[in-house]
């Protein structure tokens, strides 16, 4: 077989491999949209659950998923930019340091269960939280962490060695060539990997089963340690625990979780072909 046979043949298998893994994902989402589209509308967005959750709309549910990745973002991304700045910058290459990050590897495969049972047992009744927003927000900023650390360490540790050595030849300080030279050009990788983070704390259903969702709460929530409804915890409730309930709203509701997991991924997306281009390398 010569060289360009081979090439062939390697191009047509990668192309059938990347088919059989999008093919399923447009037609999960295909189907999604076609059974969902028909029951959405602005009162199934504004209006809360009636009749047991068979009519009405899914308003708390959206305000609390919004609510509880908002308190990620707070919980998770100061904390996991700073171990990373360190990571890159400061630690240096040890033994400490790389067991500290396949510590961070590890932990960003721990199944979302484990978070969910470990949040219980440190938010919800060490600290006394109970089952609350803070709770929820706390647990899921954990669970967000190995991935932002990692994502945010990457695109730190690819910024060219030169802009450094130029910035501290010319007297700044360590800390001002970070700032003003570093992340700049490390923050189209760090965005991304927020807004990941926030997409897969937004989908999450195991860790606020435990920590802070409702079956249904006829109000909404007054303050960080009231409980509070949310998308994926809703959904499962709808499609597994209420009888007779209509079709088209699950599949609405599913579809809402959807567009907002795919409007984070597309803001993350522009925001990092911006920024990209007004990179200075």
């Amino acid at each position: 077989m010569t060289r360009q046979q081979t090439h062939k043949l390697a191009v047509a298998v990668i192309t059938i491999v990347a088919a059989i893994v999008v093919i399923p994902i447009i037609l999960v989402i295909g189907v999604v949209f076609w059974n969902g589209l028909p029951a959405l509308s602005w009162e199934f967005l504004t209006q809360p659950p009636t009749n047991g959750m068979r009519e009405g709309g899914i308003m708390p549910a959206i305000l609390g998923t919004v609510l509880l990745t908002f308190g990620t973002a707070i919980a998770s991304f100061p904390l996991s930019i700073a171990a990373a700045i360190y990571l890159a910058e400061y630690a240096g290459d040890t033994r400490l340091t790389r067991w500290v990050r396949m510590a961070i590897v590890n932990l960003a495969g721990i199944p979302s269960i484990v978070y969910g049972l470990f949040g219980l047992g440190m938010f919800v009744l060490f600290f006394g939280f109970g089952t609350s927003i803070v709770a929820g927000a706390l647990t899921l900023g954990i669970l967000t962490m190995p991935v932002v650390i990692s994502t945010a360490e990457e695109a730190i540790l690819s910024v060219p060695q030169e802009f450094r050595t130029v910035s501290l030849s010319l007297g700044a300080t360590k800390w001002q060539t970070i700032r003003h030279q570093v992340l700049p050009n490390a923050m189209p990788g760090i965005i991304t990997g927020i807004i990941l983070g926030l997409g897969r704390a937004a989908g999450e259903t195991a860790p606020i089963l435990f920590t802070v969702a409702a079956f249904y709460l006829p109000e909404l929530p007054k303050s960080i340690f009231d409980q509070t409804m949310a998308l994926p915890y809703h959904l499962y409730v709808i499609s597994t625990q209420v009888p007779g309930m209509p079709l088209e709203i699950q599949y609405s509701t599913a579809l809402v979780l959807l567009l907002i997991v795919l409007s984070l991924t597309l803001v993350a997306t522009l925001v990092r072909t911006r920024m990209r281009r007004r990179r200075e390398w």
